[in-house]
């Protein structure tokens, strides 16, 4: 079966458009990322840009299999094309990564390693920009940044015995600390999550 996801772009958000000539790119845009199926079998992505003369503006990408197919409007410099390679391959790794992790099983897995309560749901989110994990205590609900999709796994283990931690305690308190110190390598994750924070 073949398995697609599509995102597109638009240059608008790239580029300064008061300039003229070769427009320097801006902040990273959100494009728009649909996938249709819950498991993507994680062979390294192929890339293939299309230069398209009717594209004037957007550049548009969509996976197929591991090919990532990267349509860019003709008129776009050397800096544009890689940008847009390097924007759109980061979010469909982002993505497959993500749906490779069945992220229910592997905390009930560490829920029942740990002596945690499993929680009602977990999934993954892309609107936390400055948090790796939230959770809903009344709800026992948890939410993973989707930034974290393709780190270690021992690290997102990490954010998710966090997370369950807090179903139990919902401050930072030193029983809190107890429950999540019993993780092995909490000391290590939380020194990666802050070198990925930039702190």
């Amino acid at each position: 079966m073949t398995v697609a996801i599509a995102g597109q772009l638009s240059l608008y958000d790239l580029v300064d458009s008061s300039p003229p000539t070769l427009p320097e790119p801006a902040s990273p845009p959100a494009p728009t990322v649909e996938v249709d199926a819950p498991n993507l079998e994680l062979a390294p992505l192929e890339v293939e840009v299309t230069r398209s003369r009717r594209r004037k503006k957007t550049a548009e990408a969509r996976l197929v299999g591991s090919v990532l197919s990267v349509r860019i409007p003709a008129a776009s410099s050397a800096e544009e094309e890689q940008y847009f390679v390097d924007h759109f391959r980061d979010k469909f790794e982002r993505t497959r990564n993500a749906a490779a992790l069945n992220l229910e099983d592997r905390a009930a897995e560490l829920a029942h390693e740990y002596g945690l309560p499993t929680p009602t749901s977990i999934r993954w989110v892309s609107n936390q920009k400055s948090q790796w994990g939230s959770c809903t205590p009344s709800e026992s609900s948890i939410r993973l940044s989707d930034r974290m999709a393709g780190f270690p796994r021992w690290v997102i283990d990490y954010v998710i015995v966090h997370e369950l931690a807090h179903l139990v305690h919902a401050d930072h308190s030193k029983a809190f600390w107890a429950l999540v110190n019993a993780y092995p390598k909490t000391e290590r994750a939380r020194g990666y999550l802050i070198a990925k924070d930039g702190v």
